[in-house]
């Protein structure tokens, strides 16, 4: 199966429950996925940048336990993690707080070391970032990271590109969307929210996305839609695929990034995008049934890729 490395950012993760007390775990969008797809059975790494605490030592332990590769890890010494608090309403949906503006990740593409991880990411099969990615880097170290990804394409290999958009990781919207347009143009996925792209322009519909994606030559897209359910579309054909069932979530964290996690190893697997957006559909209905952002391993479901799975 082709090797996939996600790149981004994990987190220390609190929790605030309704007690007021606080849980704390680890988390962080591309990581949540990469876990996700690790027990999914594909072979996965991770790339970012980690201090030498005892915090990070305590991830790089967890991720190696999930079988996530940790080769393309650089630490920094003297750094530590970044952090987010997330509190939930009564729906389940979920706020997030963050205090990460001087996490070693930010430095991962202007390090002696930056060669050998640009290196790993160009042999892999598939690159999997998101926005959120995009916004750890600025100016020469976002131009690195844009080089990487054309060297990944250049070497026949794939991007996924998950348009998880916070603004508070961009001050300038203009910049915002010209570094949305460059990962949309290298891309071969591109897993695209409304929500997203609403506070990114200021108005985003299904049909307009599928259209703007399509012109920048995204061959496929996965549409989020604010209520459940996607719209899968290729340059033929756009097609709406609803969940299986409704779920009354407990924490939507981790949602999206468990769909993607499914959708992309379905597709690893050979099932087509509507099968694949069903098994994405599938394993963030667990997902949603648990606090945080990962959930313990004996809750994953037994199997999300056959038709007959519930």
């Amino acid at each position: 199966m082709t090797r996939i490395v996600c790149l981004g950012e994990c987190m220390i993760e609190l929790r605030e429950r309704p007690d007021g007390l606080l849980s704390r775990a680890f988390g962080g969008d591309t990581l949540n996925t990469a876990v996700y797809l690790a027990r999914l059975g594909v072979e996965v790494g991770y790339a970012t940048a980690l201090g030498d605490d005892a915090h990070s030592e305590e991830m790089l332990r967890g991720w190696e336990e999930e079988g996530v590769g940790t080769s393309l890890v650089l630490r920094l010494p003297g750094r530590v993690p970044g952090l987010y608090l997330i509190q939930t309403d009564e729906k389940g949906e979920r706020r997030f707080s963050y205090w990460r503006g001087e996490a070693p990740v930010r430095q991962l593409f202007d390090q002696p070391e930056t060669p050998r991880i640009e290196a790993g990411l160009a042999a892999a099969g598939l690159v999997y970032l998101s926005g959120i990615t995009l916004s750890l880097f600025h100016g020469p170290a976002r131009e690195r990271l844009f080089a990487a990804l054309e060297a990944v394409r250049a070497a026949g290999g794939q991007v996924a590109f998950d348009s998880n958009f916070r603004p508070r990781g961009w001050p300038d919207p203009e910049e915002a969307r010209a570094a949305f347009a460059r990962a949309v143009a290298l891309s071969t996925t591109v897993l695209a929210g409304v929500e997203d792209f609403t506070l990114l322009d200021g108005k985003a519909t299904p049909e307009g996305l599928i259209a703007r994606l399509r012109e920048a030559g995204v061959p496929e897209v996965v549409v989020k839609l604010a209520e459940p359910g996607c719209i899968v579309a290729s340059a033929e054909q756009s097609t709406p695929v609803p969940p299986p069932a409704p779920v009354k979530p407990v924490d939507t964290t981790g949602a999206g990034d468990s769909f993607a996690a499914a959708y992309l190893a379905a597709r690893l697997r050979g099932l087509g995008p509507e099968a694949a957006a069903l098994a994405g559909h599938r394993l963030a209905a667990v997902v949603v049934r648990y606090p945080g952002a990962i959930i313990p391993r004996d809750a994953m479901p037994a199997d999300i890729f056959s038709p007959e799975s519930a």
